[in-house]
């Protein structure tokens, strides 16, 4: 026993010696000194919280919380920003569902139409250019894409137009939506849909419509699954080669950063029938150049053998690299409900359904093969009997970890909301489409039937029931709408794109500004299965995020739409900004 210390004193001092003992020394230390540490309003995504500082360090939050608690982490190499009173601070964007690689990969080969061209101008200017510039580059087809289905339903141009334009290459030319195309003749022959001497062989495509003219062959006009199917019968590889889609991903990943987004799900990753976006994507990241997380989706068209193409998506993984997800199958369930293709029960004034590309028996079949290689199914469904059909596939043949997410949704049933929540089914839907203009509301009550005629892409009813849903943007799906997040923020707040000055649509269905921050943000991370390392800010995750020049939360409404970011990190640093 110590000299001057009793038998309970001695037992006290020796068990707080242990104690000590196994306690880490780092414990008793001050705490890391951050490479980073920002100040400002920030907006967390944790459940609408809002702090006052973060500190960074490796790349990850180290400390969120009041800004006196931040300077603890502050050495002589930290960098400090003071974004205080200059705008919000929050985690950076999710776009759960886009055409990027659609997009710039036809802006390198192909055609891009406006959406304002006009039928002349398209005959007389756009193509004729296109088929100089396939000529100039031997290349052996044309694809376009952009025509206006609006403007173009009424005179529609004919593959004898397209063919005394150009008859030795095959030619395409996809509508804003990518749910329609216009075809010359030699593109429908190399299909076998046509003989070179004029007879018909195919008259139908599953999921699809051949339009007939009067003359009973095809006018070259293919809806839905029938453009898809003549479309893969391009020379694809040629189109789009390993280089380009890796050229293509450079210019995506600039544009996504300089919008604020650092989370995007491709939706049509083998939209070219091809692979090359995989390799290219893989080869990027392993080379340490992609600044963004990417996932990768493997398209099923109704017309295909299903079992080989889910094979080809479960080999497909081979491709996951760090920031590569390739962890997702698309399938088109049915087209667009304001052009007549989107499968809605009560049924169009004129009597038909829509297109349904698939039986709730193969859905769900489909869905029971793909979640068992962990796959998650990622649809496309607009109308409100399709969005049935897929929920009832989901729930009986699929897992609900998996969670299976449904794209586009215009109309919902209200007992299928219950269902997608109980069974953690995903959305992910376009906020930016919460509007219409006054031309097209009035159009939309005309060609819909009267029970939805009135109505648009549900947001409240999702956050109401519990749904788990993302935004996405569809770029370059035109729909009159713009990209980036903030923009997308205010029309789903105010129901109005700001340039269109037209009376707001569907306003039951506004959501707060904290709630499109949420579907922008955190529930993409869920939506990729990345929510435990990105998505918000938070200690232990990755520190990616903006600051942004204007305070969304509290500027008026009509001015969200004006917020860009000033800076874009990923990883604590900086990707984008001055």
């Amino acid at each position: 026993m110590l000299k001057g210390l009793t038998r309970r004193e001695f037992v006290k001092t020796a068990s707080m010696a242990a104690l000590a003992m196994a306690i880490p020394a780092e414990l008793f230390a001050s705490p890391v000194k951050a490479d980073l540490v920002v100040y400002g309003k920030i907006f967390t995504a944790e459940n609408n919280k809002l702090a006052e500082a973060f500190a960074v360090k490796d790349g990850k939050y180290v400390y969120v919380g009041d800004k006196k608690g931040a300077e603890a982490f502050i050495g002589s190499n930290t960098e400090v920003i003071d974004h205080s009173g200059k705008g919000l601070v929050m985690p950076s964007c999710g776009n759960g569902h886009a055409h990027y690689s659609l997009g710039y990969g036809i802006s390198a080969f192909g055609t891009v139409i406006d959406r304002e061209d006009s039928v002349e101008k398209f005959l007389t200017e756009i193509v004729p250019a296109a088929v100089k510039k396939a000529k100039d580059s031997d290349a052996t087809a044309i694809f376009g894409f952009g025509w206006n289905m609006l403007t173009f339903q009424t005179n529609t141009p004919t593959r004898q137009q397209l063919d005394a334009i150009c008859d030795d290459i095959p030619m395409y030319f996809a509508d804003e939506e990518g749910h329609k195309g216009i075809a010359n003749t030699l593109a429908l022959v190399n299909a076998g849909i046509m003989s070179k001497d004029g007879n018909v062989l195919m008259k139908e495509i599953r999921g699809g419509e051949i339009d007939m003219g009067e003359d009973g062959t095809p006018t070259g006009y293919l809806k839905e699954q029938a453009g898809t199917y003549v479309r893969s019968f391009l020379d694809n590889e040629k189109l789009y080669p390993v280089d380009m889609a890796k050229a293509t991903l450079d210019k995506v990943q600039e544009q996504l950063l300089s919008e604020g987004y650092t989370m995007y799900l491709d939706g049509w990753s083998t939209v070219f029938y091809n692979e090359s976006l995989y390799k290219a994507a893989q080869e990027m990241d392993k080379a340490g150049d992609m600044k963004f997380v990417l996932g990768l989706t493997y398209e099923i068209e109704s017309w295909m053998n299903v079992d080989e193409r889910l094979a080809q998506a479960a080999n497909a993984k081979k491709y996951i690299s760090e920031h590569v997800k390739p962890n997702w199958i698309k399938l088109f369930m049915d087209g667009t409900v304001e052009s007549g293709t989107g499968f809605i029960d009560p049924v169009y004034p004129d009597g038909h359904q829509g297109i349904p590309n698939w039986s709730e028996e193969e859905l769900t079949e489909i869905t029971r093969k793909a979640n068992e290689n962990e796959i998650t199914m990622h649809v496309h469904v607009m109308g409100n009997a399709g969005v049935t059909r897929v929920v009832n596939a989901y729930v009986n043949g699929g897992k609900d970890e998996m969670r299976n997410t449904l794209v586009h949704i215009y109309h919902v049933n209200q007992p299928d909301y219950k269902r997608m929540a109980e069974h953690s089914i995903y959305v992910t839907e376009g906020m930016l489409w919460h509007h219409a203009t006054d031309d097209l509301q009035a159009e939309l009550l005309k060609i819909l039937p009267a029970e939805i005629a009135d109505k648009g892409y549900p947001m409240k009813s999702y956050f109401d029931n519990g749904i788990i849903v993302s935004s996405h943007s569809d770029f370059p799906a035109l729909s009159g709408s713009p990209d980036d997040p903030f923009s997308i923020m205010e029309i789903v707040v105010t129901g109005v794109y700001y340039p269109e000055k037209a009376k707001p649509w569907w306003t039951e269905e506004f959501i707060t500004r904290e709630q499109a921050l949420t579907a922008l943000t955190i529930n993409v991370a869920k939506q990729m299965f990345i929510e435990n390392e990105r998505g918000s800010i938070k200690s232990g995750k990755y520190a990616d995020f903006l600051l942004v020049d204007k305070d969304v939360l509290t500027c008026p409404e009509k001015e969200i739409h004006e917020a860009k970011p000033a800076a874009t990190y990923f990883e604590g640093k900086k990707v984008f900004g001055k």
